[in-house]
């Protein structure tokens, strides 16, 4: 199961985001999704960066397997999970 984030519509609030990015994750979690795709868009990059911060907290890192930025889309991150 794939499940997507499209942070375009809430770019300028942070609180916002960092809920939406819980959320997907807790879903992925419940759901035993194997991939999330997030997508922070391109412009200058500052989104990106707080996604990624977000995906290095040590309580959020211990649940994914490993990340992947898209080679052909740089606003695009491929977040993935191995479940046992």
């Amino acid at each position: 199961m794939k499940l997507k984030l499209d942070l375009h519509d809430i770019y300028n609030k942070g609180g916002e985001i960092d809920r939406a990015l819980h959320g997907i994750i807790q879903e992925a979690i419940r759901k035993k999704a194997t991939q999330v795709e997030i997508i922070p868009g391109k412009g200058s990059g500052q989104l990106k960066k707080k996604v990624l911060r977000f995906l290095e907290k040590k309580e959020i890192k211990a649940v994914y397997h490993r990340i992947d930025k898209d080679a052909k889309n740089h606003g695009r991150l491929f977040v993935y999970f191995q479940w046992k």
